[in-house]
């Protein structure tokens, strides 16, 4: 009888330890648009892993790749609203919200890596300001590779993309098309290989690593590494989800965050050079713009820096300011 008592007493007590580890353990979904295979997604879920290390399993975080839990234009919303606690968007499709977010999709203003991250850092703090005015916080932003333009013939200057179907994901890039003549087609990365095979799309501007994921060499044959922008993409949270975390658990979030941004810049770079081999390798003619089409794009640039400043008033002074001064 003692010792049946006994078990009795070890199994409750197995139970109320399993019900409290239970009870400690945070479940966290981050919402993304882009394949799994990306090398923004991968960084994710290292993101993750690195959290559910330091945390001994205390916050678990699922990645949800490829728009599986909410498109691109929603996921913003989902964070913000709490429907996820965590998501990955692109600065840029949020222009027409405000300005700001649009910097990073203006036509050569930051055209390499380094001018990237000096954009990003007058940038920064707006941005962190507005995000908790909205509820959010940012835990971390990657670039992606220098953008170019992908079609299906040759261009020698931007007169030859009159009148093309031209994929936009932005404000910026249906702003580009109207500039040169070409038809905005607004398709996000999940549906842009679908759009390609059923004529829907006939061109685009964005990186080689989107070309590689969404196969464009099936049928777009050539690639003018213009090197326009590098659109960021953000990972953010909701503000209540972490305020909820304990300290120790926070701080290991903001660690594995920071270390994310590192690895992801580097994986950028290293994506750029890997993609335009692989563009290459399966028949896609990777070139350098003539001095016309590159003249012509500048044009595109200058006009589009100027009606952005006139939108974003004071604060796109202090942002472009603070850039042209680092």
């Amino acid at each position: 009888m003692q010792r049946r008592i006994f078990s009795l007493a070890a199994t409750a007590a197995v139970f109320a330890l399993t019900a409290g580890l239970a009870q400690a353990q945070t479940k966290w979904d981050l919402a993304a648009a882009y394949p799994a295979t990306n090398f923004h997604s991968e960084n994710m879920v290292q993101f993750a892993n690195d959290i559910d290390k330091a945390t001994g399993g205390k916050l678990k975080i699922t990645v949800h790749s490829n728009a599986s839990l909410f498109k691109a234009p929603e996921i913003k919303r989902a964070v913000q609203g709490g429907q996820a606690q965590a998501g990955e968007i692109i600065f840029a499709n949020f222009q027409n919200e405000w300005q700001i977010y649009g910097a990073d999709g203006l036509p050569f203003l930051a055209d390499s890596y380094d001018e990237s991250a000096k954009l990003y850092k007058a940038q920064k703090p707006l941005i962190e300001k507005k995000l908790a005015e909205q509820g959010m916080s940012l835990l971390y932003s990657v670039p992606w590779p220098p953008q170019g333009i992908y079609t299906k013939k040759p261009l020698s200057s931007a007169a030859d993309l009159k009148g093309v179907k031209w994929r936009a994901y932005s404000p910026a890039t249906s702003r580009i098309a109207e500039l040169v003549g070409a038809q905005p087609v607004t398709v996000q990365a999940a549906e842009l290989s679908q759009a390609l095979a059923t004529g829907v799309v006939e061109s685009t501007m964005t990186s080689g690593a989107t070309g590689v994921d969404s196969k464009l060499f099936e049928h777009l044959k050539y690639y003018y590494d213009m090197q326009a922008w590098l659109p960021k993409n953000a990972v953010l949270v909701n503000k209540k989800a972490f305020d909820a975390l304990d300290k120790a658990t926070q701080d290991a979030v903001l660690k594995a965050a920071a270390d994310a941004e590192v690895r992801g810049v580097a994986a950028s770079k290293r994506v750029n050079t890997d993609t335009l081999e692989k563009l290459k390798a399966n028949g896609v003619q990777v070139l350098a713009p003539s001095a016309q089409l590159k003249a012509d794009m500048k044009k595109v640039g200058d006009t589009m820096i100027k009606e952005w400043l006139e939108k974003a008033g004071p604060e796109g002074k202090t942002l472009l300011d603070a850039f042209n001064k680092s």
